[in-house]
């Protein structure tokens, strides 16, 4: 079958569409013909070699299909059937054809959502609700600042943090062309990251947020604990600055009443994978209803490495997804 693969680590270029295998299911898990699957920053720690992959290495995390063939031990799920589905654990997403567990699966029958943007939901939709439900342990009427507020988990946390009883949602982006993209998605205010922290202490009067989810990192992540209102939460989900790890101090968070966590989407679907799929289906009933809006952008397979520079230059937003099968 056709597939995307990295070789070797280093830029997009070293991306190359080659011939492998068609994996079978083994128990507990089901075979899905792709049509689409999404492109995501992830993919691209994965090409530069700050994940430790085996080479060469299909990327793909999510991804949008119909079911091929359904392993020993799997109930609900059947041949052709539609479907999105996390394949973060094990990744092969950019391929004709790829494995995934069941409990990471959903279906789609009757629901009148796209295959291109189902693809887009099952990373940014399943971490933006494990993210601020499972670690923030969000309250109704809780301040909620986010990062990257219109890139494809940032348009995802903002609108999850409303549905899930939110007060007041904030989010910062990284120049002034996104910031009307991102109260697109339903942020109250938004500001330029580097207006950090002064401007950001003005949305809440001094108080501080009660909750703050950065995938920034570098100066945003310091500026991120700053913001923090007494009780806070913050929770590190990404360093897409590319910055040097910010130390914490435990006898600062001690001091200030204030709480800082970390959420790895692979991690946690390699261990706790029924939770992670309800968090999936979650977001795709979300999705289908309206009450969750993806902006998708549809390249084919072919261009994975440009769509790889366009995550990498900061430059896009929504989700790009990649065309794959019919």
């Amino acid at each position: 079958m056709r597939a995307v693969t990295i070789p070797e680590f280093g830029g997009a270029d070293v991306l190359r569409q080659a011939e492998v295998d068609v994996p079978e299911p083994g128990p507990g898990q089901v075979s899905i013909d792709v049509a689409y699957a999404g492109a995501n920053f992830a993919e691209v720690l994965y090409r530069r070699g700050v994940v430790d992959v085996p080479l060469p290495f299909v990327p793909g995390i999510e991804v949008s299909g119909h079911v091929r063939a359904v392993g020993p031990d799997v109930e609900g799920l059947r041949r052709g059937q539609p479907v999105a589905a996390l394949t973060i654990v094990d990744s092969g997403g950019y391929a004709d054809v790829v494995v995934t567990s069941a409990d990471l699966v959903a279906p789609l029958d009757g629901l009148g959502l796209g295959l291109d943007v189902a693809a887009a939901v099952p990373s940014n939709g399943a971490t933006a609700f494990l993210v601020l439900d499972r670690v923030a342990r969000i309250e109704p009427g809780e301040t909620v600042l986010v990062h990257a507020a219109a890139g494809g988990v940032g348009s995802q946390l903002g609108q999850a943090a409303r549905l899930l009883g939110a007060g007041r949602v904030a989010g910062t982006v990284g120049g002034p062309a996104k910031i009307e993209t991102a109260r697109g998605f339903g942020y109250d205010d938004v500001v330029l990251r580097d207006a950090l922290p002064g401007e950001v202490a003005g949305l809440t009067a001094g108080r501080g947020f009660d909750i703050v989810v950065d995938m920034v990192g570098g100066p945003a992540r310091r500026a991120s604990l700053d913001a923090l209102a007494p009780m806070g939460r913050m929770v590190v989900m990404g360093n897409a600055s590319g910055a040097d790890d910010v130390g914490v101090s435990a006898n600062e968070l001690w001091f200030t009443n204030k709480t800082v966590s970390g959420f790895n989407l692979a991690a946690f679907a390699g261990v706790a994978p029924a939770d992670a799929g309800r968090a999936l289906r979650r977001a795709v009933a979300a999705a289908a209803s309206g009450d969750l809006r993806v902006q998708v952008e549809e390249l084919p397979l072919e261009q994975a490495a440009e769509a790889h520079e366009r995550i990498e230059s900061g430059a896009t937003t929504g989700k790009l997804v990649l065309a794959v099968g019919g």
